[in-house]
Order: structure tokens, then sequence, then C-alpha cells
């Protein structure tokens, strides 16, 4: 939730301005000619899963019956994020200060998180729970990842400098450690579901965590 706040309030701001409010940010140029509906999806997908996924997690969460209701609006968050995310990438202008690679990242990460989820409703599908809550937890990294870049970028350029490679460099950091720390979770989850036989059995019904 905190790594969400300033990437959310950016993009209230811009909502905020292309509805015709005050412009609190300095125009920007490279969504001219994009559908505005793809950066509105964007957004508001971003705030409902970035908060909402949140809320997700076992501790968290208030009830079996709410995670079941939650994890659909989620999980179609999560894919409207992802797909308007592609959209933007292939349709609007390069960010200034920006090259091939972040254009490459964004695709490959983009695809990747839409594919997270998609694994992750099918997991659940299938009542495996555990290959749900990984799924699940992998594509919110990714999708935090925009949080986390604003550190990224900021200690890239107060050590390295600014650079066009550099400056892709950094915000493809914010994908890597959000997935690495996924990742870590993942391993100390499945750790201390080995010391507790049966942990990860229980069935679908019973509320998947993701």
């Amino acid at each position: 939730m905190a790594l969400a706040v300033v990437p959310l309030t950016a993009g209230s701001l811009r909502l905020l301005q292309l509805a015709g409010g005050p412009a609190l940010m300095p125009a920007d140029d490279r969504f001219t000619g994009v559908p505005v509906v793809a950066l509105v999806v964007h957004i508001a997908g971003a705030a409902v899963f970035a908060l909402l996924g949140a809320l997700q997690f076992p501790r968290l969460r208030t009830g079996r019956g709410w995670h079941r209701r939650a994890g659909r609006i989620v999980a179609g968050a999560g894919l409207a994020v992802a797909g308007s995310a592609l959209m933007l990438t292939l349709l609007a202008e390069p960010q200034p200060g920006t090259g091939d690679l972040l254009y490459v990242l964004r695709l490959v990460f983009g695809s990747a998180m839409a594919g997270c989820v998609v694994l992750g409703l099918s997991a659940i599908r299938r009542r495996d729970v555990a290959a749900h809550r990984a799924w699940m937890i992998r594509g919110y990294a990714i999708g935090l990842a925009a949080g986390t870049q604003v550190f990224t970028e900021g200690i890239s350029d107060a050590v390295f400098g600014t650079g066009e490679l550099r400056s892709d460099l950094a915000k493809g950091a914010g994908w890597v450690i959000n997935l690495l720390i996924a990742e870590w979770v993942l391993r100390r989850h499945r750790s201390s579901a080995g010391r507790r036989p049966g942990a990860d059995r229980q069935p679908a019904a019973a509320g998947a965590r993701p």
C-alpha cells in the first residue's frame, strides 16, 4: 500500500487533469493520440489492484468470503492494468530519457503480469491453493513495481547520474527487486508449510490465500 502511494497520487492528478480539472502536473505530450480510456483504465485499475489486492493477504484479510469476492475484482483489475500497460507502451510516445531497453522491459513485464494472473486463476479452478497463491503474489509484485521504481530511479540518479541506459536499468531494477522479494516470501512460506503437514491442502471453498 505504501509503495502504491506515489504512482497512484500522480495517476489521480493526471485523471483530474484529463477530466478538465486544474493542471496540477506538467502536461505529458506522450499520450497525445492515445485513447483516453486506456489511460483511465490503467490508472483506475492500478488503484484497485494495489489497494484491494493488499487486503487479500492473510494478515489484512477480513474473512474467507471476502477473499473470494474481492479476488475476482482484483484479478479483473490486474488484467486491466496489464492490458492497458501494453497498449500504452505500444501506442504512446517514448518517455524522454528512456530507450529501447525500457520499451522491451515494459512489454515483457506487462505480459508476465497478465500471465501470472491467468495462471493464478487457472490454479484456483483446479483447487491448487499453493500455486494460486504463488502466481498471484508474483503478479502483485510486478504490478507494484511502479512504486519501487521511485526509489530505484532516485538512488540511481544520485549514485550513477542520469542517462538513457541508467534510467532504463533503474526502472528494470524495480521489477526485479519486487519479484526477488516475492520469491523470498514464497520460499519462506513453503518452508514453514513443510513443517505443518496439510497446510496447503485446504479446499478452495475454504478461501484461497494469494
